[in-house]
């Protein structure tokens, strides 16, 4: 089955335009709780997040709305970190989990992000299936078998006390300066209350959500707040997470951020050592740097590739028994303790690290040379197709045959907003621009 509405990371538009409409969330809840409410009885449930931006308040009615029309009980977390509601989609035994997010896009822009009853993103077959009962008419249930909502008033608390469990016992944050960037986002009460209970000096940073400013310049796609705040406030560390804190981006004391590549370098290295690291594998997007790939062979463990989305990251990992994986976008996904990419909990093993070893952070976050990489995005009208151009085509193949050999080049279409992305890597960072700017000119051309 084919899906439209649903992309690389669940259902994602600008709010109140198609699909991120009161209707459509209406429908969408409507059909998935028609979907995970087989058997007629009134016990099933689905517990719903949100981070902070001012259109999760109308998502997140419509979607009670169509929840409860087909019989299922919902449970309002209220504004929580993803990867919270995986965690406690587990803990509460619900059938269902749902986060109202755009991540890291604007805040004008939302989405809704569907997770199963084992706490982890559904798959492409089940969101297929949930889109064609969208499609089609929708049975509501009986009046007796309408379903019940709730407020969860104690869901953050829940997730926080979880998070502390995965820090070592026995080691403090005591004398650790800590600057926590939050991006106004889901995690702005719950990352700076786990690092102060865990003993750090703690400087927050993108707290004051007010329904606009998500990601609004700061947060993990905008480190340049918490790097000034790093270095004005001689900090150890500063951790800049995206909107839904699945996202982690690190500074060190210099200012240097270190991206998801070089995050799971350094856990990969630890966990082989430890005798942690399964079958010796990390799980990477195709987007990682080809110096990651490198740094792992030189020490006889294995890259494998997935394509890019966080879920399909996981996917991966699930097939094959492993349980170390993420993006070089700051997913870090660590299956001993999340099913998804966990911001703070990724933070948190950083700061086990500096704590076990007594290093600073800038001699943990660079643990391999980058091999030049040059990404540009191309936004595009609705209704085009960049790609299919043959002039972009032409310039494309011509492209690869100039890296053929001395690099690596991907073009894809992004799965979350109307963006063609152009990223190439090669040594000699002369013909690497070159290759870029000629791919983007010809896809501006054709957008």
């Amino acid at each position: 089955m084919t899906r439209k509405l649903f992309g690389t990371d669940g259902v994602r538009g600008r709010a109140n335009s198609h699909p991120m409409t009161a209707e459509m969330a209406l429908r969408l809840g409507a059909a998935a709780g028609r979907y995970f409410r087989t058997d007629g009885s009134n016990g099933h449930r689905v517990v719903i997040g949100k981070d902070t931006r001012l259109s999760g308040y109308m998502i997140e009615t419509a979607l009670t709305a169509g929840l409860t029309s087909t019989g299922m009980n919902v449970l309002l977390l209220g504004p929580v970190p993803t990867p919270a509601v995986g965690f406690l989609t587990r803990s509460m035994r619900a059938d269902l989990g749902i986060m109202i997010s755009a991540s890291h896009n604007p805040a004008a822009d939302n989405g809704i992000k569907f997770f199963g009853p084992d706490g982890f993103k559904l798959s492409d077959e089940a969101e297929a299936e949930i889109e064609a009962i969208v499609a089609g008419q929708i049975e509501p249930a009986r009046p007796e078998n309408i379903g019940r909502a709730r407020r969860i008033e104690d869901g953050r608390g829940r997730y926080q006390e979880y998070a502390k469990t995965t820090f070592p016992k026995g080691l403090s944050l005591k004398g650790l300066r800590i600057v926590v960037d939050c991006a106004h986002g889901a995690a702005y009460r719950a990352a700076p209350e786990v690092l102060w209970e865990l003993g750090a000096e703690v400087i927050p940073v993108g707290v004051s959500p007010d329904g606009h400013n998500i990601n609004q310049g700061c947060g993990s796609t905008d480190t340049r707040a918490c790097v000034e705040t790093v270095i004005a406030h001689r900090a150890d560390l500063g951790i800049s997470l995206d909107g839904d804190a699945d996202r982690v981006m690190l500074i060190d004391e210099t200012g240097t951020v270190a991206d998801g590549d070089q995050i799971m370098a350094l856990f990969a290295a630890r966990w082989a050592e430890e005798g942690r690291l399964k079958d010796g594998t990390l799980v990477a997007s195709v987007m990682s740097n080809l110096g990651l790939e490198r740094f792992l062979q030189s020490r006889g463990l294995r890259l494998e590739r997935a394509p890019v989305g966080d879920r399909y990251v996981v996917e991966r990992m699930r097939e094959g028994g492993w349980n170390l994986g993420g993006e070089q976008s700051g997913h870090i996904v660590m299956t001993d303790y999340a099913t998804t990419g966990d911001g703070l909990i990724a933070s948190l093993q950083f700061l086990a690290a500096m704590v076990e070893t007594g290093k600073p952070a800038s001699d943990l976050v660079e643990s391999f040379e980058r091999v030049p990489q040059l990404l540009r995005n191309v936004r595009f009208e609705a209704g085009k197709e960049p790609l299919e151009a043959p002039a972009v085509a032409s310039v494309i193949a011509e492209a690869e045959a100039r890296l053929n050999g001395r690099g690596r080049l991907l073009i894809r279409k992004s799965g979350t907003e109307p963006l063609i992305r152009v990223m190439a890597e090669c040594e000699d960072e002369g013909l690497l621009a070159e290759v870029v700017e000629g791919i983007v000119a010809a896809v501006e051309a054709a957008a």
